[in-house]
């Protein structure tokens, strides 16, 4: 897009945030090239974090959104929607960008591109808790993901490693695949640009680091929110993907159930040492859904495995056994 148009919003969804979210707002008032408005959603926030915002914004042009609280991807949603840039840039509360964030992803966007370009991502840096540099462009740990995504599979099989607040997008793009999915909780970015990319449109991987991702204690990766949210994902690839045998592919045993059992059996060992009787019958129940669509190998060891898995006092006198025994039962089940 020409210069001139290429306007761009800034939008941070924000939820108890308050040790954080001032310098993630400095990081966006110290970039090189500034967003034409910044939008904070405060998601129903109950400590000092919307005063924060409040305060700042009497001396920055920062437009300060309440609504119920209802997740991150609604507090996305509902930012987006009452902007106006034809680029999207969002920023996650405990995220902060490199004065140069936006001057980088957002170059690609100056010009015409066909296929339209739908999203622009780099890799980061990890920070702990403190801000503490953890790992310099942390993406390199997942030798495994292919950027940019250019085929299905790819995105199919493992994590899209698509950190939002790494991310700039067009706002054709996003409105075109109508946005977030409001029912997840986690893996709502991978959904999203899942569906940018089956819509057609294009994405550019800048392999360098100008923002900071902040990892600490407490992740949500393995709450009960997380572990509905993920199953909600499941199903919906499942639904949206079936084997495409004319090409060969077998979405759901070669790519979906493989990506995703790991961390149901992750979720179940977690449940069975915290002694949570709801979060082991989840799991299980998970597991049994999943374990017929498994690989006919694979199916035939969990079905032998299961009755142990079912009673939760045998499977944690054998769990030290199951440890020892995982390098042999990886190399089986290839």
């Amino acid at each position: 897009m020409p210069p001139d148009t290429m306007t761009i919003s800034a939008v941070i969804p924000l939820y108890n945030g308050a040790p954080y979210i001032a310098e993630s707002l400095n990081s966006v008032f110290s970039q090189t090239l500034q967003p034409d408005e910044v939008i904070v959603v405060d998601d129903g926030s109950t400590d000092d974090g919307p005063a924060i915002v409040a305060r700042m914004a009497e001396t920055h042009p920062i437009t300060l959104l309440r609504k119920p609280n209802g997740g991150q991807s609604s507090a996305r949603n509902f930012g987006i929607a009452h902007s106006k840039g034809r680029l999207i840039a969002l920023l996650d509360q405990d995220d902060a960008w490199y004065p140069n964030h936006l001057a980088e992803l957002t170059r690609a966007f100056r010009r015409p591109r066909y296929p339209e370009l739908g999203w622009v991502y780099s890799n980061l840096d990890e920070v702990d808790e403190s801000g503490r540099m953890v790992t310099r462009q942390a993406l390199h740990r997942a030798s495994h993901v292919v950027h940019p995504k250019r085929d299905l599979t790819q995105c199919l099989k493992a994590d899209m490693f698509i950190l939002p607040s790494a991310t700039v997008m067009s706002r054709a793009a996003f409105d075109a695949v109508g946005g977030f999915d409001e029912r997840l909780v986690g893996f709502e970015d991978d959904d999203l640009f899942m569906r940018m990319f089956r819509a057609g449109y294009d994405n550019i991987y800048l392999d360098k680091a100008p923002t900071k991702w902040r990892i600490f204690g407490g992740s949500s990766s393995f709450s009960k929110r997380m572990a509905v949210s993920r199953m909600v994902y499941v199903r919906k690839l499942l639904a949206e993907f079936p084997n495409d045998m004319h090409r060969g592919n077998n979405y759901t045993q070669d790519l979906i159930v493989p990506r995703f059992f790991p961390w149901l059996v992750r979720e179940y060992n977690m449940a069975l040492r915290s002694g949570d009787p709801e979060a082991i019958r989840a799991a299980l129940a998970d597991m049994r859904f999943l374990m017929p669509l498994h690989r006919p190998r694979i199916r035939m060891v969990l079905r032998l495995l299961m009755p142990v898995l079912e009673m939760p006092g045998l499977a944690r006198v054998l769990s030290p056994m199951v440890s020892m025994a995982r390098p042999a039962l990886r190399r089986l089940l290839r």
